[in-house]
């Protein structure tokens, strides 16, 4: 009898070893806990343990950025997926811009898996204002925030357009820009963020608010991706709504094994609707948006692309 329940013992904890090795762990790094991008992170973590039945777990890392997701690479293993726009992957790879005197064998490992949902910027002005065009925000007072990339790129967009001496700029953060909007503070705000973001909706469920549609030609000024908010996207807005986005992409390296980065990213794609149903922002998602990179991805998901018929470049490859 003792003999049979040593046995019995033995191939329970067989099986426990079996089960721990059968399950692949991840771990994601994306933004900063209570942003948009946190909670695609917890809600891609959700849709990869539902569509894998367990058997891959994804858990989240608070980041303070994606130039320090970039370099966490130097540092990471084979588990490490983390969330950038392809253009800083470039740079880290020429190690130019915030990369400059940094660079490291390392970048050159970085591969690509799938696109998330884009950072879009939303020129937010209540009704009041009158604002209806980027001509129109003279005179106006406006919050752009500090140390974000909507804030950075405001900036830009008021100086391109010969709009930074003519409109003001109010002193405050971002988080107060709803606050401030009802309260007639301020005119509009400047903000950026996968579509539907969070503060637009706040805004507009209180305020009546316009936003801000750039012309085709305003949008090639920038150097941006164009994106279209459809219309409905928020309350009263009755039209579509053409502006700029930044892509953000989700990378691995060359550490992680083919298999899991196939299936990673074949999980992501057929778990797409679902996460649409969490939040409406995965909508925006499309195989088309794997245009914007343009450094190689894993071969692992490159496999899964074959697989789908989902066609890519020859520098992807």
């Amino acid at each position: 009898m003792k003999l049979t329940g040593f046995v019995a013992a033995a191939a329970v904890g067989a099986l426990a070893v079996t089960a721990a090795h059968a399950e692949t762990r991840i771990t994601y790094k994306s933004a900063k806990s209570g942003s948009s991008y946190y909670q695609m992170g917890v809600e891609l973590a959700e849709a990869v343990k539902i569509g894998t039945d367990g058997e891959m777990i994804v858990t989240l890392e608070e980041s303070q950025g994606s130039v320090q997701n970039v370099m966490e690479v130097r540092a990471r293993g084979a588990d490490y997926v983390f969330t950038t726009p392809p253009a800083l992957v470039g740079a880290a790879q020429k190690a130019a811009g915030p990369f400059d005197g940094k660079g490291d064998p390392a970048f050159d490992e970085i591969r690509a898996l799938f696109p998330i949902p884009s950072l879009t910027m939303h020129i937010v002005m209540s009704k009041d204002s009158g604002s209806n065009d980027l001509s129109s925000l003279a005179g106006k007072t406006i919050l752009l925030g500090s140390g974000s990339f909507g804030a950075t790129e405001g900036e830009k967009y008021l100086e391109l357009f010969g709009l930074k001496d003519k409109v003001k700029i109010a002193d405050s953060e971002l988080s107060n820009a709803v606050a401030a909007l009802k309260n007639g503070q301020i005119d509009g705000f400047v903000t950026a963020g996968s579509y539907p973001a969070p503060n637009v909706v706040e805004a507009a469920a209180t305020t009546p608010v316009t936003v801000i549609p750039m012309t085709d030609d305003e949008v090639g000024q920038t150097g941006r991706t164009r994106v279209v908010i459809p219309a409905g996207t928020y309350a009263g807005q009755e039209g579509d709504v053409t502006t700029t986005s930044l892509p953000v992409v989700a990378y691995a390296t060359t550490k992680m094994d083919d298999d899991t980065a196939y299936e990673l990213t074949k999980t992501f794609w057929e778990q797409k609707s679902m996460m649409s149903g969490m939040s409406p922002w995965w909508n925006a998602v499309s195989p088309e948006m794997l245009s914007e990179v343009k450094t190689k991805i894993h071969p692992g998901a490159q496999r899964y692309y074959e697989e789908a018929g989902i066609a890519l470049t020859d520098e992807q490859k």
